[in-house]
């Protein structure tokens, strides 16, 4: 992997886990140390992670980790809200049903006290929406969200009823697919999105840092 590379991967898992906190300034000399590259590659990282929307300029030479609030939250998911339940109208149209019925019976079975297994259920799921999409416009724009998304999950990790309830709604949303269904299937996401905002703006309630 290049130098510029494994800079922003490090530093895109360090911000989207929380490691760097919103507001944390990125020196280009205290990182380049900490990540062992030279500057220049550092600067092609911070300037992804701009293009990313996760790292901001607080002046011409100070560079920030994105802030989120609960006005960037429901921004993101109106756009996701938008792309997820086309994803899923055009998955049921396109996709093997067959995978899909099978990943519904793996969000049936699934534990959720295993958040790491499950959220790595979720990124079978998603990969194989975008496989079934077929949009590579479409998919690009998910990932996109994406990348924010996992920094607004980490919200809701900690509370066991709201994983468990989001398999059971995955599993909705799977077997409409397989199911063919695309109506079910479009509105079993919307209502999980509903969901899971609902969750992460309480959770922001409870714990405005």
């Amino acid at each position: 992997m290049r130098a510029g590379e494994r800079a922003y991967a490090t530093l895109l898992d360090e911000i989207q886990t929380g490691a760097l906190a919103p507001g944390t300034v990125l020196g280009e000399v205290e990182q380049s140390t900490r990540l062992g590259v030279s500057r220049t590659p550092l600067r092609e990282a911070l300037r992804r992670l701009a293009s990313d929307g996760l790292v901001a300029q607080a002046s011409p030479r100070v560079t920030v980790v994105a802030g989120i609030d609960a006005d960037d939250i429901r921004a993101l998911f109106e756009l996701r809200r938008a792309l997820e339940t086309q994803a899923a109208r055009s998955a049921t149209a396109r996709g093997d049903g067959r995978l899909f019925t099978a990943l519904a019976g793996e969000f049936a079975a699934v534990d959720t006290a295993d958040a790491d297994a499950y959220y790595s259920l979720i990124a079978r799921f998603d990969a194989r929406i975008d496989d079934a999409v077929a949009n590579p416009y479409l998919s690009a724009a998910l990932r996109s969200v994406r990348t924010h998304l996992v920094r607004v999950r980490r919200m809701a990790r900690d509370n066991p009823l709201r994983l468990s309830a989001s398999a059971g709604e995955h599993e909705l949303i799977a077997r409409a697919i397989g199911a063919g269904d695309p109506e079910l299937a479009a509105h079993a996401t919307h209502v999980h999105l509903h969901n899971a905002l609902t969750t992460i703006l309480e959770a922001l309630t409870e714990d405005p840092s």
